[in-house]
């Protein structure tokens, strides 16, 4: 008796043609024409953007250079980039400790850090400055003594604030509020079932806070500091108003002598636009330290890495 086998043909070669091999095969991309055109006009539109700057002989860039590195736009680099580093340290340190009364459990303290992060928060910078330094209104002596009783100092405080320190403590106090969010928010990203897991294991507080909390909130902490950074030094301009003499206020006084506005404001500009490419780019690596391990694929490849890699694909080529 025939089986259903012997009646039905044996599958030839052509009916299931084998696959090709795996070096056969070869993915091409789709392609983009709308992508590719929008490209070209943007880079067109930049060209002739960066075109009528460099063209323009309303910028007097002979002007820009002979000022560029003169001493006076120099000194108020200086004290631009002592303005920020200041501010932001000591608003960090501040912040840390407000950032730490927020997520205390003790109501006076939670409602104390907000008010604080409220009122600064709410109130435009220059504002603040104004009122730190018109103080002397005010308060015109400030003493130290016991509370509610005789002072044992008193000090002047004309005397004691002048553009420069009002400047310091305006801009630390404005900072203090925003880092103080800043370092909550990152304290509130770390999982909370790491710090239990911890704290069933028996490891102490300090380690805890140094090698798991730490660690994991500076992933947070890091990005927004960073504009944080770069937005105090572009801030730090606010101060010209007290003839404090920092980058902008340097140039001002060349140009309220020489009337040249345009070419004494690029050349503020250039040097805002130097110190924050750098910043920038330390912010960055900074980012790739606190992102170890944060994925399995690893770290991507840093812009220099690309390009060496690039060039060596294009000599063995």
């Amino acid at each position: 008796m025939a089986t259903p086998q012997d009646v039905l043909p044996a599958p030839s070669a052509h009916d299931h043609p084998a696959a090709p091999p795996a070096a056969e095969a070869r993915i091409v991309a789709r392609r983009k024409p709308g992508q590719w055109a929008a490209a070209g006009v943007a880079l067109l539109l930049a060209a002739m953007a960066v075109n009528s700057v460099i063209r323009n002989r309303a910028f007097q860039w002979s002007v820009v250079a002979d000022w560029f590195t003169a001493r006076s736009v120099l000194d108020g680099l200086a004290l631009t980039l002592w303005l920020t580093a200041v501010t932001l340290a000591l608003g960090f340190v501040l912040g840390t400790l407000l950032a730490t009364m927020r997520l205390s459990t003790n109501p006076v303290l939670r409602t104390l850090s907000w008010s604080y992060i409220w009122v600064f928060r709410s109130t435009p910078p220059l504002v603040q400055l104004l009122f730190f330094f018109n103080i002397g209104a005010l308060y015109p002596t400030l003493g130290l003594g016991i509370p509610f009783g005789p002072e044992f100092v008193t000090v002047k405080t004309v005397n004691l604030m002048g553009p420069t320190l009002t400047a310091v403590i305006g801009l630390t106090l404005l900072e203090t509020a925003y880092a103080a969010e800043v370092i909550r928010g990152g304290i509130l990203s770390v999982d909370r079932g790491q710090l239990e897991a911890a704290a069933a294991l028996g490891i102490g507080r300090w380690r805890v806070l140094r090698r798991i909390v730490v660690p994991q909130a500076m992933r947070a902490i890091v990005p927004t500091a960073g504009n944080m950074l770069i937005g105090a030094l572009k801030g730090t301009s606010i101060v010209s108003v007290l003839a404090v003499s920092d980058l902008l206020y340097s140039v001002q006084l060349v140009y309220l002598q020489s009337y040249q506005v345009i070419p004494m404001l690029m050349v503020a500009t250039i040097w805002y636009l130097v110190v924050t490419t750098l910043l920038s780019i330390g912010q960055y690596y900074v980012e790739r330290h606190f992102a170890k391990g944060a994925t399995r694929e690893g770290l991507p490849p840093t812009p220099l890495q690309r390009a060496r890699a690039a060039l060596t694909k294009v000599v063995r080529a």
